[in-house]
């Protein structure tokens, strides 16, 4: 198949239906990466749910899944870029098979999703180096199925690279001697290579960073503790007069500090994509226990606040598949002349991961005790999806990155070529050719309206509209007033909250489009929209420091879905369709 003719299947499979293992076939997928996938599923199916409990339980280090991935070479089919993959066709960055594999992975067990994603982060440093002899190393570590770690954040500093306390001193023969600690760092019990980031002790300022490649094994390097209660090990580690030589420095300088940050733009992207894959083995399971279930001479999905609740945990989490597949593609388009990804991405992360909690907690608030029993999936559900908002920088901090793409967005349009689906089998190489982290508040976008007038058909898309002008509207007639408001993060965090949802429900729109998805799904997801939008205009009204032309706004701009009983009713019927048609083999 063609590479175009592969997108285009693909774009028809990309909608909002739910990853099913019992009928998942790859398709739109080249035969190497769809016999990845279909190997990947069948490993876990064949050892069942009652193993994979046991195994989570008794936190034991997952062995056996990296056996299975040394011996069908995953991770280094899929995370060993082109460019160092020796001439191998089926080896290459390609973002749109490494998402399909964080849903999988994440549809089975967040540890498993865990060791694969820190691995990515710890070669994110190496792919974008100038050692040659490093990427080599590395390359040829994933085909002996090396796992690898990102020696980032300290206990003292977390993630904040300003302050690192890993020091290196010149040994006087073109090496350093490291010492110093790194604190929950994924994998940093098996790593082939480490790649830490540190400082110079001799040169003051951005100059004096340093990241450089360490080896787990080393006798140097000295591994205190895993730092969580779990399977996945979250190591505390400590080198101790480390030798560093010059062939171990993957960058110093400003670009170790840039290699920090485009590391985490390529790996915070994933977060999302395994809470999708959480959500849905966790949805599969609740509408079989509460659809098979009578209380008070009624079935449990025919009481009214039952109903609701699918209906709606059903349409956030379509909401987070189709904006997340929309985002790969302005991903796999990004390069020096169109940056629009670096918005996507930390709303990938951030949005898309807080929803996918709002997910989980609408459904327990049906299972109720059904979601602590120790034998089902939903007790790792709602254990797991905490942790994803969490990872690589905060709601905050993520929302923070946001802000700073608002006035571009609504004011600094420009013409772009037609993103298209991309599901070809392509190296993603500007992924570590990103360059400077500087500029975000000068890139601009596309117009967001065209598409939502599009599907202004739509009740409750054109009732929305109505709302997301109104964000511009704010923007441009009551703005935070003053330096003390343009500091007030409390007050920043909710209007971030409803830019965000004014970019989530374009992107939304347009995988829509490109899918053809039913209006029904699409008016039920907006309708959604619609009352959270209410909710942080609601909450924009009660900030300290709102201003009373603010709190006008916000009070303005408070809408109610449009109700169309039928076609709830509609989407409620895909909902309980999907009774029985997953159960993980026992």
């Amino acid at each position: 198949m063609e590479p175009a003719e592969a997108a285009t299947e693909t774009a028809a499979a990309t909608g909002a239906e739910l990853f099913n293992p019992s009928t998942y076939d790859g398709a739109g997928l080249d035969p190497e990466s769809r016999r990845i996938m279909l190997a990947t599923i069948e490993f876990f199916e064949s050892r069942g749910r009652a193993e994979l409990k046991r195994a989570d339980h008794e936190r034991e280090w997952y062995s056996d899944f990296l056996d299975f991935v040394k011996r069908e070479r995953v991770f280094s089919t899929l995370l060993t870029p082109a460019a160092e993959a020796d001439g191998d066709a089926d080896k290459r960055w390609d973002t749109a098979r490494i998402c399909a594999f964080n849903e999988i992975t994440g549809f089975y067990g967040l540890a498993y999703w865990y060791t694969w994603q820190v691995s990515i982060l710890g070669l994110g440093p190496i792919w974008q180096s100038g050692n040659e002899a490093a990427r080599r190393r590395a390359a040829e570590l994933l085909d002996d199925g090396a796992i690898f770690a990102f020696g980032l954040s300290e206990r003292e500093h977390g993630a904040d690279i300003y302050s690192t306390d890993m020091v290196l001193t010149p040994d006087g023969d073109g090496g350093f001697t490291a010492n110093g600690g790194k604190y929950y760092i994924g994998n940093g019990n098996e790593a082939g290579m480490v790649s830490v980031f540190g400082r110079r002790a001799d040169v003051e300022g951005p100059d004096g960073y340093v990241f450089f490649a360490a080896d787990s094994k080393h006798e140097a390097y000295e591994l205190v503790q895993n730092v969580v209660n779990a399977q996945m090990y979250v190591s505390e580690f400590r080198l101790n007069d480390y030798p560093v030589s010059e062939a171990d420095v993957l960058h110093t300088g400003p670009a170790a500090f840039e290699a920090a940050l485009n590391t985490v733009n390529v790996g915070k992207f994933n977060l999302g994509f395994a809470s999708i894959g959480i959500c849905e083995h966790a949805f599969f399971e609740a509408i079989t226990h509460a659809h098979n279930r009578v209380l008070y001479g009624r079935r449990v999905t025919d009481f009214p606040h039952v109903r609701q609740g699918f209906v709606d945990a059903y349409s956030r989490l379509a909401a987070m598949k189709l904006f997340g597949e929309r985002a790969i593609d302005y991903f796999r388009c990004a390069g020096p002349d169109d940056r629009r990804y670096l918005l996507y991405n930390p709303i990938t992360k951030m949005k898309v991961t807080t929803e996918g909690e709002r997910v989980i907690d609408e459904l327990w608030d049906i299972v109720a005790a059904k979601g602590f029993e120790k034998d089902g999936y939903f007790e790792m559900a709602a254990r797991d999806i905490r942790g994803l908002p969490k990872l690589e920088g905060t709601v905050h901090v993520n929302m923070g990155l946001v802000l700073k793409f608002m006035p571009g967005f609504f004011f600094n349009h420009a013409a772009y070529d037609e993103i298209p689906v991309r599901r070809d089998a392509a190296d993603d190489e500007f992924l570590f050719n990103q360059g400077s982290t500087r500029g975000l508040s000068k890139i601009q976008f596309h117009d967001w309206k065209p598409v939502y007038e599009r599907f202004a058909r739509i009740p409750n898309v054109a009732r929305f509209m109505e709302q997301a002008d109104g964000v511009r509207v704010l923007l441009e007639t009551a703005p935070p007033t003053d330096e003390a408001q343009r500091q007030d993060l409390d007050f920043l965090l909710t209007l971030g909250e409803l830019f965000t949802l004014v970019v989530y429900g374009q992107l939304i729109c347009e995988q829509a489009e490109l899918t053809g998805l039913e209006d029904d799904i699409v008016d039920q997801v907006f309708d959604t929209f619609v009352r959270d939008f209410s909710g942080f205009a609601t909450a924009l009204h009660g900030k300290a420091s709102a201003t009373e032309a603010q709190q006008a706004w916000a009070l303005d701009h408070v809408r109610k879905p449009v109700v169309d009983a039928e076609r709830f009713e509609r989407v409620l019927a895909q909902v309980t369709a999907l009774d029985g048609a997953y159960e993980m083999r026992p």
